[in-house]
């Protein structure tokens, strides 16, 4: 299973960091460019390395974490996405203001989800802070917990896998429908919660 990161931001650097923490081979890519992930790809190498946004957007599962307002060009001119799974860790945040997004009444992921068409969108990754994404997710004596949703079953099993893997408990919330707005940031009530699941 090939893991793919579209953003170099905090919250893709986040994962980025937390994949090569599990030993989990991935392609991270930005708008400028590998040369300039050269440095994030040799401080977590030999499991991240820096590739062109085609490349990052060809594997199986492609986190994508863009500043909203930059989402459009960023997805616009990728191939298909032909049933794959693509994790929506945005959050509708203007930059630099920090001011929400104006919707229209819809869900970012509603939103995020016509950007990606024929992909199958799980929404993750997104309500907590980075720091906790990419620290230690036994760090309280327990494992943290890392919300998800999503519409496709089966997508949303493989990134419960991939949840696990790296450490968290993941909590299904159910369809887009209904974990994308109780995740939403802002908006929903579960951003920056940062929970124990206690064995």
């Amino acid at each position: 299973m090939s893991i793919g990161i579209i953003g170099s931001g905090n919250i893709g650097s986040a994962f980025a960091r937390a994949l090569a923490r599990a030993g989990v081979p991935t392609v991270i890519s930005n708008s400028r460019g590998p040369e300039s992930l050269k440095e994030l790809a040799g401080e977590l190498a030999p499991y991240i390395t820096a590739g062109t946004r085609e490349e990052a957007a060809s594997a199986d599962i492609v986190l994508v974490a863009v500043n909203w307002s930059k989402l459009p060009k960023a997805l616009a001119g990728l191939p298909d996405w032909d049933g794959r799974i693509v994790i929506d860790a945005n959050n509708p945040i203007e930059a630099p203001l920090f001011k929400p997004a104006e919707l229209n009444g819809r869900l970012s992921s509603e939103i995020f989800a016509d950007l990606v068409p024929g992909a199958r969108v799980v929404k993750a990754f997104n309500h907590l802070q980075p720091h906790l994404v990419s620290g230690n997710p036994n760090a309280e004596g327990g494992r943290r917990v890392l919300f998800f949703s999503g519409d496709d079953v089966a997508a949303k099993a493989e990134v419960a896998h991939l949840i696990d893997r790296l450490g968290f408990f993941g909590i299904d919330l159910g369809p887009l429908s209904i974990g994308g707005k109780l995740a939403q940031f802002p908006g929903g009530p579960l951003p920056a919660l940062n929970l124990v699941k206690f064995d």
